[in-house]
């Protein structure tokens, strides 16, 4: 979709208070931590264990979910590339405003693409998006497929499904790289709580 402002005649207003001003009140930065991978790769479910480890450390987080934004939010979309690239579009700004508030913004989305990780990056601006490639084998991914989607997938039930009919491009320069067929939960969350204090996000 285009990126074309279709509004005239609007203007930009700046708020009193800053993100900085949030930011030091909240005790930490305020950053996009995107979640990305395969279904069944653990995306929501990590996300999950890393807020609530960041919350009960006195964080301010919130955890923007892909089935959940569909309910609401993109309830309009559907899973063509044209669509996926507008839901990843509209999540990527969303998450921004997160950060613009204080927050530790989480997403899990498959986001398939790279191209619309890179325009989401981009959108968070530079030092404030951290890309998290939830590794996981395909075959894995399907023998956890609580959901059974790649069943419904694998019979044709599912057009256009990330890893069986639709491509997956895995990030070729993601901040962290959590093979979830290997770590269990708590050592993924470790490690990207290990990238957060490392890059002083939190202390």
């Amino acid at each position: 979709m285009s990126d074309e402002i279709k509004s005239k005649n609007i203007t930009w207003h700046h708020a009193d208070i800053t993100r900085e001003d949030r930011e030091k009140e909240n005790g930490h930065r305020a950053v996009v931590l995107w979640f990305t991978g395969l279904s069944g790769s653990g995306k929501s479910t990590l996300a999950h264990a890393v807020e609530n480890a960041l919350f009960e450390a006195g964080c301010r987080t919130y955890v923007l979910d892909g089935d959940n934004i569909r309910h609401g939010l993109n309830k309009n979309l559907g899973f063509s590339p044209e669509d996926r690239e507008e839901n990843i579009r509209r999540i990527g700004e969303v998450a921004k405003l997160f950060t613009e508030a204080g927050v530790i913004a989480l997403t899990a989305f498959i986001s398939p693409y790279r191209a619309d990780r890179d325009k989401a990056r981009a959108a968070a601006g530079e030092g404030n998006f951290y890309e998290i490639y939830v590794k996981c084998d395909l075959d894995v991914c399907e023998q956890r497929d609580v959901k059974g989607l790649y069943q419904k997938a694998r019979a044709g039930l599912i057009p256009e499904f990330t890893g069986i009919s639709a491509p997956y491009e895995e990030p070729l320069k993601a901040e962290l790289v959590v093979d979830t067929a290997k770590l269990s939960l708590e050592e993924s969350a470790k490690a990207v709580l290990d990238l957060l204090r490392k890059n002083g996000v939190i202390a």
